[in-house]
């Protein structure tokens, strides 16, 4: 399909999904393709830099746009359908990029897992108004495949753990904003450098509820105070360890 449509622009955003569909695209076309990221405070600098990290060690022709999400009500009030008007901004401004360059699609590193029954993807109506191609989901691929194909041809993050936007950890009906997604990705860093690998940390207010992975909660009860600090140097007056573990998506759980 990627051969067939011509050189694309690739959605990227480092993840192991959008890194399957640039290298394929980068193997099919070469330079001709295009690899962009979307950058702006919804993305940490630690993604960001993964991203370019990665892009590199593949030899990706790489770019970065800035979005401006953050000045759309829509995605501000976070009302459930926040991921539709950050995709809308992000696929606006790569439809137009890719038309610059001359290049013949955008293309999304979206899998089948992203739309099994009861999964909640406004981003992908988004995708669908601006013309968005989805050769993952059109080649019948599911998370563990891409992690399986990933592996097979070598991509160094064949194995990274899925990180979406740091607005994701914000409960569906509280307001987003530049200073509460500073603060996540602040305490996020600091329970990083704890050597933690998957975790998250939903804000409530002045409260962090920190969900950290099954196989390492052993470890974040024993590093609890630890995993306190990192918060309270983030801006918050207090954090919980959630007993249940990390959970993808765990915010959805509120919507009606």
């Amino acid at each position: 399909m990627i051969q067939e449509i011509g050189p694309p622009l690739t959605a990227f955003s480092g993840g192991v999904d959008s890194t399957l569909v640039a290298a394929v695209a980068a193997r099919v076309h070469g330079r001709a393709a295009l690899a962009v990221t979307g950058i702006s405070p919804s993305l940490s600098r630690s993604e960001a830099e993964q991203a370019a990290a990665v892009a590199r060690a593949l030899g990706l022709r790489h770019q970065v746009v800035e979005t401006q999400e953050l000045v759309l009500e829509g995605y501000r009030a976070n009302a459930g359908d926040r991921c539709y008007f950050c995709k809308g901004e992000l696929f606006g401004k790569l439809v137009g990029l890719a038309r610059s360059e001359g290049l013949r699609a955008v293309l999304s590193g979206d899998n089948l897992d992203d739309i099994r029954p009861g999964s909640h993807r406004p981003g992908m109506r988004a995708a669908t108004e601006n013309g968005v191609r989805k050769p993952l989901i059109e080649a019948g691929l599911s998370k563990e495949a891409v992690r399986a194909v990933a592996s097979r041809l070598g991509l160094p993050n064949h194995d990274k753990p899925a990180s979406p936007c740091l607005a994701s950890r914000v409960p569906h009906g509280v307001r987003v904003s530049a200073e509460v997604l500073a603060k996540i990705e602040s305490a996020e860093a600091g329970i990083r450098e704890l050597g933690f690998r998957v975790f998250r940390v939903r804000h409530h207010g002045r409260l962090a509820r920190v969900e950290i992975a099954e196989d390492e909660l052993e470890q974040a009860f024993a590093q609890r105070e630890q995993v306190h600090a990192a918060c309270r140097r983030a801006g918050y007056l207090w954090a919980s360890l959630d007993l249940a573990g990390y959970r993808s998506g765990s915010l959805s759980a509120a919507l009606p």
